[in-house]
């Protein structure tokens, strides 16, 4: 009998436990939220503020009248020469209003543009599903038109959040969003700009992505 059959057989003449019951995950925090009452559209929004600033992530306020303009302000700021989008979105068409210098559209195969992405390419702009108040988080959900790259290879990331997508937490996020039936293959949470602290204990940013993260924070229920 080889070690393998050894082991099968073993397992197979252990005595039965009882059936492992299945975590009351909405019980767990229906008791957290009535020992935490949930917070109130100002404080979510302050607390999410604090804590991307604590991650590093900077936090500009504005509205559905200037949040293009400010985009453009940004990217003048931050020396911003070009800056990918995705053609065909809810915002392309006030991005290509904007007057942004250098706007460059997502609209052929990676493979045809490799080079221009990862060379010349200063900053991306992506949309966002919501946030997440108690960790500072951003939810991203890749599309075709917003790939996954637009938020992971250029040195800046611009990101548009609406206020009213704050969640309390992750566990909210999720149910107010029923990710149970509508996740996709590849979700996103960031928080903060892509950092890392492998060499020699030592915190460095833009190892693995973006060296700066700023978020749009639009505070009001208005869309592009």
């Amino acid at each position: 009998m080889s070690a393998r059959d050894n082991i099968l057989q073993r397992l197979r003449a252990a005595p039965q436990g009882k059936t492992v019951l299945a975590p009351d995950v909405q019980g767990f925090h229906d008791e957290v939220r009535n020992r935490v009452p949930a917070e109130n559209r100002t404080a979510r929004i302050e607390r999410f503020c604090e804590r991307m600033a604590f991650w590093r992530g900077e936090v500009v306020r504005v509205t559905p009248g200037n949040w293009a303009e400010t985009l453009r302000e940004l990217c003048v700021a931050k020396k911003v020469n070009s800056l990918l989008y995705g053609a065909n979105t809810a915002c392309s068409a006030a991005l290509e209003a904007s007057g942004i210098n250098g706007l460059k559209a997502y609209d052929r195969p990676l493979d045809e543009w490799k080079s221009a992405l990862f060379r010349d390419t200063d900053a991306g702009f992506t949309s966002t599903r919501g946030g997440i108040a108690e960790t500072g988080t951003l939810i991203v959900w890749p599309t075709a038109e917003e790939p996954r790259l637009m938020s992971l290879v250029p040195p800046i990331h611009f990101a548009l959040l609406y206020a009213d997508t704050l969640y309390d937490t992750f566990f909210e996020a999720m149910i107010g969003q029923g990710w149970s039936t509508t996740m996709p293959t590849n979700a996103l949470l960031i928080s903060g700009p892509s950092k890392t602290a492998d060499i020699q204990v030592t915190l460095a940013y833009g190892a693995h992505g973006p060296k700066e993260l700023v978020i749009l924070l639009l505070d009001n229920e208005e869309k592009c």
